[in-house]
């Protein structure tokens, strides 16, 4: 895979976290043809660049974890 096409997969995911319409890593894996390990590389290098991206069980997806912190929030 090129630079530029990880980047722009890379940058697809993150949209698909902040929508939380991402799913489990096998749904990642399936929508965009690469393996499951490949898909938590990519998450793991999203979180090393500074995104605080969590797996949410409850709606099994990843999401950004302010999400929940805002969600929290507006529910007090």
């Amino acid at each position: 895979m090129t630079k530029t096409k990880r980047e722009l997969m890379k940058e697809s995911i993150l949209n698909l976290v902040r929508l939380r319409s991402a799913g489990t890593p096998a749904d990642l894996a399936g929508r965009f043809g690469i393996s499951e390990r490949s898909i938590k590389r990519i998450i793991s290098e999203l979180k090393r660049e500074g995104y605080r991206i969590v797996f949410w069980h409850g709606g099994n997806t990843y999401i950004l974890e302010y999400d929940v912190e805002e969600d929290i929030k507006r529910a007090v």
